[in-house]
């Protein structure tokens, strides 16, 4: 399935701004039996002084970003053409947690994507008492990994309601697992905290859907905007499987991966520091559409 990508991302200040950096973590990720990039290009109003692309600690596509003369406003326009060729979904039988702490025991990877990096804590998965009873419950003995990733995926989608209004960036999971509303960010967040009190390494994807459904099919939930879902490792053979809590599924041709982290604190999609007195409103709007929808 090929899909053509439109993000923009307006920053509006109340007094210029004499300088900024800026981290921009927006560019699809290319990943081999998985997902193609075919085209891509990133546009920012006013020009920056230096701009670098380059990788970063997991292999994500980043851009850096400087500003050294005052500025109102910085507009970014991603747009991007990709081919999604397969699903994050298990395809090998998995150990159960047993299993699966033997060879975490045996792992010395300390690669972008061993395992040993989403085990611990991280600045916004840190642990909550409340989320890890409340996973140990949803515990059936002999049940594969990544039989029971879905498990709590569909839990965690079931108790919790979503709603765009409900929370903000900086809410803690645990003011939204107690609550039990809030966004695609929440219920990853949530449901990384759950699997890492476990024993199961889990991690942060940023991303895009699919905007227009399948005839048929509703309308994903978070496709107004960058999405979010739960990457977890279920063993060797596995490897990584992708959970979207939000909408209860595996990912699949509709999830376009742009990042892999320990939370969102690794790939927010802007991330920086800018000399400015007063405050700032940001909007943010994507468009994923299916190529042959496009006229293309």
């Amino acid at each position: 399935m090929r899909y053509d990508i439109k993000l923009t991302i307006d920053y509006i200040y109340e007094s210029p701004a004499a300088g900024a950096r800026q981290i921009l973590h927006v560019m699809p990720l290319a990943i081999e039996g998985r997902q193609r990039v075919i085209a891509g290009s990133i546009q920012i109003e006013p020009k920056p002084a230096m701009r670098q692309d380059r990788r970063d600690f997991f292999g994500n596509d980043l851009t850096e970003l400087a500003f050294t003369e005052p500025h109102s406003d910085i507009t970014i326009v991603l747009k991007a053409r990709v081919e999604v060729t397969g699903s994050a979904a298990p395809g090998l039988p998995t150990p159960d947690l047993a299993g699966l702490a033997k060879v975490l025991t045996a792992e010395t990877d300390l690669g972008p994507r061993s395992p040993l990096h989403f085990l611990a804590a991280s600045p916004y998965a840190e642990p909550v008492r409340d989320i890890a009873l409340w996973a140990r419950s949803h515990l059936q003995p002999g049940r594969q990994v990544a039989e029971f990733v879905a498990d709590l995926g569909l839990a965690l989608h079931r108790e919790m309601r979503f709603d765009a209004e409900a929370t903000t960036v900086n809410t803690p999971a645990a003011e939204a697992f107690a609550a039990r509303h809030g966004v695609c960010q929440d219920f990853t967040h949530i449901m990384i905290i759950a699997l890492r009190s476990l024993g199961i390494p889990a991690g942060y994807v940023s991303g895009y859907l699919r905007t227009l459904p399948p005839p048929g099919q509703e309308r994903l939930e978070g496709a107004d905007a960058m999405h979010a879902w739960v990457s977890a490792w279920c063993g060797k053979e596995t490897g990584w499987v992708e959970f979207d809590p939000t909408n209860a599924v595996f990912a699949g041709d509709g999830h376009i991966v742009v990042a892999y982290g320990r939370d969102y604190a690794d790939l927010a999609p802007v991330r920086g520091a800018m000399r400015i007195a007063g405050g700032q409103t940001t909007d943010q709007y994507v468009d994923v559409v299916p190529v042959n929808e496009t006229g293309a």
